[in-house]
Formats: structure tokens, sequence, C-alpha cells
């Protein structure tokens, strides 16, 4: 491979497929950052919810986009916790953007392409300045299409619901597998059916089915790629 600065992996894919859990474990592994573009959504949808943006399903677009130019996310390793927390506008807000409420709402502000734009931006960004891991819906058909691996994950509906349900469970969420599995169900529609930057799979990316993988076995598994297409160089 011709020497380049930086090194990009790309990883797409459905909801809970887990696709920030195992990014997290390569970009451990690797050495590389680890860039969570899901929770720049989240993040971006839990400031609409506080600033009333949201109304039985409508989003008020004029004030979002004025509500953006003020937003800074940000990410943190914590050392002690072991655990990557993401920030918004300086605050702490990985637990608020899990629950599902922001659940619920997160495809369609990450339908809209002004939306899409402003976070789009960011990620170019942060993906200039160093080795990157990136995780969200269309890393490696939009955001980085230039990436040096794309992985695309994917599972059935029912896994993925079962696994969301077992971890809202143990987070003490109240909620129905039945909601979970609707919810899982509604945001594979949406993101793939969006106008702008639709989920869908790259010609060239990695395709990871892990419906009866274990996490141990999908690190192993790309880890493996990624090095045999960087040359060694991972």
């Amino acid at each position: 491979m011709e020497e380049r600065e930086i090194m990009i992996v790309a990883v797409d894919g459905y909801s809970s497929t887990g696709k920030s859990t195992v990014a997290k474990l390569i970009a451990a592994k690797l050495g590389l950052t680890y860039i969570d573009t899901g929770a720049m959504y989240r993040a971006v949808t839990l400031a609409a919810m506080r600033g009333g943006l949201i109304a039985d399903g409508v989003i008020d677009r004029e004030k979002l986009r004025e509500v953006l130019k003020g937003i800074k996310i940000g990410f943190k390793y914590n050392r002690i916790l072991d655990r990557y927390e993401t920030y918004l506008n300086g605050e702490y807000v990985e637990e608020q953007i899990r629950g599902m409420e922001v659940s619920d709402r997160v495809s369609g502000i990450a339908a809209l392409d002004f939306v899409r734009e402003f976070l789009v931006d960011r990620q170019r960004e942060m993906g200039r300045e160093e080795d990157v891991i990136m995780d969200g819906r269309d890393i490696g058909t939009v955001v980085f299409p230039q990436a040096d691996v794309k992985f695309f994950m994917t599972a059935s509906p029912e896994v993925r619901a079962q696994r969301r349900y077992r971890e809202l469970q143990n987070k003490g969420v109240e909620v129905s597998y039945e909601e979970v599995e609707a919810n899982v169900r509604k945001r594979d529609y949406i993101d793939s059916h969006r106008e702008v930057s639709p989920l869908v799979q790259a010609e060239d990316a990695i395709v990871i089915d892990n419906g009866d993988m274990t996490i141990a076995e999908e690190v192993e598994q790309m880890v493996r790629e990624i090095r045999r297409m960087s040359g060694g160089i991972a």
C-alpha cells in the first residue's frame, strides 16, 4: 500500500449490531482513535428535545438550524471507568442519549440534510487529524468513501432487538421487548429509505453478519482484515 499520513476504518450497519462495541475494542487493540458518529446524531436529537423542537413527531427545522450553530460535541476516554463518553457543550450526556426517548427520535433528526451536512463536516475534520475508526450509517459511502477498510455489520431484526432489550434491562429501563423490536424495525426503515445518505452497503465493504458471532470473534475477524488490507501496518 502507498505511504499515507492517516488510516481510516469505516464501520457501517444497522442499529443494534454492536458497531460501537467492536469499534471501541478495535481502536484499543490497534491504537486508533474511536469516533461514534451515532452519538453525534443522538446529541443533536437531545438538544432538539431539550429545546422543545420536536412536537408530535414534527421537527421545528428553522429553530434547529439556529440551535446547531451553538452545538459542540466532544468525546473523552475515561481511563478510570474504561469507557468513551459523549459531551454536549461540555456536559456529560452519555446516559441521556442512549435512552428510548432519544432512540425514538434520532432517525428523524438524522434524516435532515442540514443536520447531516453539519455533522459530516465535523466527522471529516476529525478524520484528517489522526488514524481513526468511525462507526455510523454512511461512513464508507458518504463521509469517507476513500476509507482504507470498510465494514458493513448486520444481523436479523429479532437478534438485534433482543440485544437492545437486554441492554436496556441491565440499565434499569422499563420497556417491553415488543417496543424495542418495533423501534429497531422503524429505524431500519427510516435509515434505509431517507433521501439524504440512506443506509446502504458500500460495494467494497466487508460484510459482518454477527447474528451467531461472539464479540471476540467479530473483533478477531475485523482486526485480521484491517491488517491484511493495510499491508500489516495496523
